[in-house]
């Protein structure tokens, strides 16, 4: 996923389709917009400057530190500078992308983390991929940026990540669950599959993630879960994707993971 600015109507004279935030002097660079593609991936990297990724449509899975996010709505992830991710992208995706001086919001976590994004917060953001990238400082559109980073520095910490372990097995049983998240597979299941003890494969997750493989797994469909309902899938769909049996049974697992069922956690979370 290059580094991009809206479209070339939309380019500022000091912006180029070169763009590169990591060169701009100033406390914020942003860009982003929509991306059609049927699956493109960025390697492993890392810069200097603070990221904040920010999906608004479209499957976005990000690898940073020892995490995978797959972007909720009205959330982004937080990448510290210095910390190496990746990302994947499919489908109609629209996404904004926030690089922060070191320096610029120095209350936010110094790891990885997802961040609850307001509807002011949003609008912010998409604003600033709308501004030069050498903006004045001292006008209208550095007044901007200052707004942006104090409600960038109050956006609330969410336990939104699905813990990847540093096990190669684990791993490799991670990257099924995320590729067929519908296979209800136990531990048992999977100590045969890949021929490791079930009692080897439960120690090492508790170590490395503090959960049960149950509890593992209720992580990753929660955030399939929710990105798929965001994006229109009816309960009972997004149920039978993940194995369940039934709506039911879903809104049940849902309700005690989060408190809410589905549809009133979506429309609390749409309504701040």
């Amino acid at each position: 996923m290059p580094f991009f600015r809206l479209n070339d109507g939309d380019l500022r004279p000091d912006d180029s389709i070169d763009f590169n935030p990591e060169d701009v002097p100033r406390p914020i660079a942003a860009f982003g917009g929509e991306i059609v593609t049927k699956g493109t991936e960025v390697a492993m990297h890392a810069h200097r400057k603070d990221e904040l990724v920010l999906s608004l449509r479209g499957v976005v899975r990000l690898e940073a530190g020892q995490g995978i996010w797959i972007v909720p709505p009205r959330c982004a992830v937080w990448i510290p500078g210095d910390v190496p991710h990746s990302v994947t992208v499919a489908g109609n995706v629209e996404v904004h992308c926030l690089f922060l001086e070191p320096d610029a919001a120095p209350t936010l976590p110094r790891q990885c983390c997802a961040l609850t994004i307001s509807p002011l917060l949003e609008r912010l953001l998409v604003h600033a991929t709308h501004m030069p990238a050498l903006y004045d400082v001292h006008g209208a559109d550095g007044r901007i940026a200052t707004v942006l980073l104090d409600q960038l520095s109050a956006a609330p910490v969410e336990e939104l990540r699905f813990p990847m372990p540093v096990d190669i097995r684990l791993r490799r049983i991670a990257s099924a669950m995320m590729e067929d998240p519908s296979d209800r597979a136990t531990i048992d299941d999977w100590g045969r599959r890949i021929a490791v003890a079930p009692r080897t494969l439960t120690r090492i997750l508790q170590r490395e993630t503090g959960m049960s493989f149950g509890r593992w797994r209720q992580q990753l469909h929660i955030l399939i879960a929710l990105q798929r309902l965001d994006q229109g899938a009816s309960v009972q769909a997004v149920a039978l994707d993940l194995g369940y049996e039934g709506a039911s049974a879903f809104v049940t697992m849902f309700r005690k993971a989060l408190g809410k069922p589905p549809a009133r956690y979506l429309a609390d979370r749409r309504a701040h």
